[in-house]
């Protein structure tokens, strides 16, 4: 799968879906604001039903007929919620706009300030898709395989604090290395600033294509970061101490699972941008790189 920066447009937008932060009611007037700001166009906005209830904006819509019937969907919370989102609506082929309302903010750069701005943009072709690789896993279990998308991350830790994890690393079923520490991170281009960064992997740019191997706290010196391209597939053995933590978001343990297999996803998520957004200038602010 060749992962570019697309310049391909919406072709019509008519409806737009919202998932908003969980158990946060305090955005109630954000979502006014993109509702008045779409009906301008007579865009209907479609709000998800967990979503109005915790918001109290009315009864919302279920998840998968928010997917069927919208252009595109936003996420109104944080870098979580919009990795949530994407991996739930992967299947449906919808574009995600993330509007920035959590903490630190590496996906989400549409600001709460910029809402109505940035909606007039969409309607005048002033933004970008950008498609992010995602990943494939599969969780081997008694000759079934179970599969899952990671947007971030897969991370194998240890499950106690006074044990450590031993991980068996397979390329293309081959053998190649043996970690022994606090766990492992597998990591796409995007989650690279995420837990992979905090534990001293590398930077890689967004829309690039590589599988990036992390050690979390090797027992080890010789342990480094691995970045490899994504022809290759990774999969992995442990005990029954490791557990399986998808995104931050999904967990399952080596008791339950005799081997993840791990490969770039046959479709990447698409993220819309604003055209001033730059990566590097985003880089320099949440890590004030460049201060003396």
């Amino acid at each position: 799968m060749k992962i570019t920066n697309h310049t391909q447009k919406l072709k019509t937008i008519s409806t737009v879906g919202l998932v908003s932060k969980p158990n946060d009611g305090t955005l109630c007037g954000y979502v006014h604001e993109i509702e008045a700001a779409l009906s301008k166009h007579n865009v209907k906005l479609l709000i998800e039903e967990k979503s109005a209830q915790i918001l109290g904006c009315g009864q919302g819509v279920n998840f998968d007929q928010m997917c069927k019937e919208s252009d595109f969907l936003i996420s109104l919370g944080g870098d979580g919620t919009l990795i949530s989102l994407c991996r739930r609506s992967l299947m449906y082929h919808k574009p995600v706009l993330g509007i920035h309302a959590g903490q630190l903010g590496f996906l989400t750069d549409i600001q709460t300030d910029e809402i109505s701005h940035f909606i007039e943009d969409l309607f005048i072709g002033n933004y970008r898709i950008d498609t992010r690789m995602m990943l494939e896993v599969s969780l081997h279990v008694n000759g079934k395989v179970e599969k899952v998308v990671a947007f971030n991350d897969v991370v194998l830790s240890r499950s106690k604090i006074s044990h450590m994890s031993n991980i068996k690393a397979y390329v293309d079923g081959q053998l190649f290395n043996s970690y022994y520490g606090d766990g492992l991170i597998i990591s796409t281009p995007t989650g690279s600033t995420a837990y992979n960064l905090s534990a001293g992997g590398p930077v890689v740019f967004p829309l690039t294509e590589a599988l990036i191997l992390t050690p979390i706290c090797p027992h080890s010196l010789t342990q480094r970061p691995l970045v490899l391209p994504v022809d290759f597939e990774v999969s992995f053995e442990s005990d029954g101490d490791t557990v399986i933590v998808v995104d931050g978001q999904d967990t399952y343990t080596m008791n339950e699972v005799e081997r993840v297999s791990v490969c770039i996803a046959e479709q990447g998520a698409e993220l819309i941008h604003s055209l001033d957004r730059d990566y590097f200038e985003i880089l320099k602010k949440k890590l004030h790189w460049g201060h003396v």
